[in-house]
């Protein structure tokens, strides 16, 4: 009976040890992901966002991206559009409440929903000073907005750093 026991414990060990390396009995650690609604609670002072779904541990906003800005602004408005939502305290809010959400994704379109820009934001593409810099950007480049174009360009260039992204073409020409 003991002689059976050997060779069958060190792979229950193996077992357990490679289990405890994945997500199987950290669920509990990690939490749950929220519900459409109450990821969308983060972002209802944001009056462009016109849905939010959940998909896996990705929570995706669509943001309607006014016209006029489009033209006013062209395709600096069209990169910076989703930076606006990615490095808002909401977005690191959410991150904060949901430790098994793993990004955050925003996809900007036009009223006529053609899509003009996507951009995915790592939980862990940001430490806290990284975080600390990227809403003083966003605040600057909201601020005085049209009037000072680069602090938009700048806010742009730091979610291009940290975010996946890619631009409809359309409204970014390739560079």
């Amino acid at each position: 009976m003991r002689s059976l026991f050997r060779p069958v414990l060190p792979a229950l060990l193996l077992v357990v040890l490679v289990a405890g390396g994945c997500d199987v009995l950290r669920r509990d650690e990690l939490g749950e992901v929220p519900s459409e609604a109450e990821a969308a609670e983060f972002y209802a002072r944001h009056a462009d966002v016109s849905a939010v779904d959940v998909k896996g541990n990705v929570i995706e906003l669509h943001v309607r991206q006014p016209g006029d800005q489009l033209r006013r602004g062209g395709s600096l408005w069209a990169r910076v559009g989703p930076y606006v939502y990615l490095l808002s305290p909401a977005t690191r809010g959410l991150f904060e409440a949901y430790p098994a959400v793993a990004a955050v994704r925003v996809v900007t379109s036009t009223d006529r929903d053609r899509e003009v820009a996507r951009a995915m934001l790592r939980r862990d593409a940001l430490g806290p000073s990284q975080w600390r810099h990227a809403e003083a950007l966003l605040g600057h480049a909201l601020q005085p907005g049209t009037e000072q174009p680069r602090m938009l360009e700048r806010l742009a260039e730091w979610g291009e750093r940290y975010a996946e992204y890619d631009y409809n073409p359309e409204f970014v020409p390739t560079r």
